[in-house]
């Protein structure tokens, strides 16, 4: 259990650092969301995304095949619910110029009330999710 919390305190910090060094270096937010939207893009000038996306991916695979004490628990979900849920997700996104993660590590970071706004809003609608899901319905 305590070993749960210090890798989870550790990658906080390693995000916050990784999306401080790409502002104060690059003048670019990290919002993974945004970052995506400007890879599809394909033009030149944003073949950064690409490298940065693939550092992401590349270092959790990194961690989960050669670091990780023990594999990673996988998902009893149905693929075509995740699909659906990440289409869901994504369109969210969309509306809201960003994800969790963005407003909450970059927008906060920044001080952007609009930031506040949006992770007030993740937060209450995910905790009415859960009750609603593990109290009324039980699931």
């Amino acid at each position: 259990m305590e070993a749960s919390w210090i890798a989870g305190l550790v990658g906080g910090i390693l995000i916050g650092i990784s999306a401080t060094v790409l502002l104060a270096f690059n003048g670019r937010i990290a919002g993974i969301s945004g970052m995506v939207n400007g890879a599809l893009t394909f033009a030149r000038a944003e073949q950064w995304r690409w490298w940065f996306l693939g550092g992401m991916l590349g270092g959790g695979a990194l961690y989960e095949y050669v670091l990780a004490p023990q594999p990673t628990p996988t998902s009893t979900f149905a693929p075509w619910a995740m699909v659906i849920g990440g289409f869901i997700v994504g369109f969210g996104t969309r509306m809201g110029n960003g994800c969790t993660s963005g407003h909450g590590v970059c927008g906060l970071g920044r001080l952007s009330g609009r930031s506040l706004a949006a992770v007030i809003t993740f937060m209450v609608t995910a905790a009415i999710t859960v009750f609603i899901t593990r109290h009324v319905i039980g699931l």
